[in-house]
This record gives structure tokens, sequence and C-alpha cells, in this order.
């Protein structure tokens, strides 16, 4: 069997591809998650379409930089039908104070975006919960985040 040459799809056409073949794996057992690539293309997407400078992994807390000086965390989750959970990656350190704002993208199971939201630092300690376990915070992005004085929608700017 042939596969077809990769270079010829674009970036959201691999990652529909790849949800597509996650899915698979998740459905044989195989894999536990269909998450796996949302982080990275996010932070690469935000980065490009708002041009902002995309930060190495050890920067602590912040993910990208705009030509401001203003510290980005980025944050995504990829819903399906088998898991509808919203709940974002772990803020660790949210009181350290390490990001202005923090962007969390949703997107549906073929990569669409279905909410993006850009929310300052205090609104973010303001709806987090600790999690003893992890020490860290959890974030779910939920729709009535948009109703929050400062928070911000983006999804046409990452669409």
């Amino acid at each position: 069997m042939e596969l077809p040459a990769l270079e010829d799809f674009s970036p959201k056409e691999l990652l529909q591809l790849t949800g597509k073949i996650l899915d698979e794996l998740s459905a044989r057992k195989i894999v536990r998650t269909s998450n796996n690539p949302v982080s990275g293309y996010t932070e690469w997407l935000v980065s490009e379409r708002l041009g902002h400078t995309l930060c190495g992994n050890s920067k602590k807390g912040f993910d990208s930089i705009d030509g401001s000086g203003v510290k980005y965390e980025i944050k995504a989750r990829r819903v399906t039908p088998a898991n509808k959970s919203r709940q974002l990656s772990a803020i660790r350190d949210i009181a350290g104070e390490h990001f202005n704002f923090l962007i969390a993208v949703v997107y549906n199971g073929d990569f669409e975006v279905i909410l993006a939201l850009k929310m300052p630092h205090t609104v973010v300690v303001a709806q987090s919960s600790y999690v003893k376990s992890t020490n860290s915070f959890k974030l779910e992005a939920k729709d009535s985040l948009l109703n929050l004085q400062g928070v911000e929608d983006i999804a046409h700017l990452l669409r």
C-alpha cells in the first residue's frame, strides 16, 4: 500500500489526518488520548496569526511574547464525541505571574476552532481551581468565560 505524499497536505489537513489516526488508535485501545498534537500546533498557530514570537520550551510559564513584551501562556483542547471535556492542561505556579494573558483554544474533532479566548492573568486566577495531587491549577474553557470582564473572543483571528 502506497501512502499519499504528506507534503501535498496543508498543516490543517495533516492535523485532520492525525486526528482520524488517533481516533482509530483509541478505538483499538492502543492510545488513551486523542489530544497529542494539539498543544504544539496551537502554540504555533497563535504565534503565527497574532504576530508573536514563539518561545522555546525552556521558558517557564509562558509560550509566546508579543512585540511589546507581553507574555502569553497558550492552552488548547480538542473535543470529540467520546471526550467532551474542555479542561485545559495544568497551569503551574500561577501565583508566579509568569504570563500576562492566557489564550485558550478549543477545537472540534476536525481541528476547527470552536472557541478561542484571550484572558488576563487575574481572570485565570479567579476561574481556576487548585489540584493538590499535581500542585497545579485547572481551568475549563467554557463559553461562559466570554462574559467576564477583560476576556476577548479571538476565534476569528485563528480560523
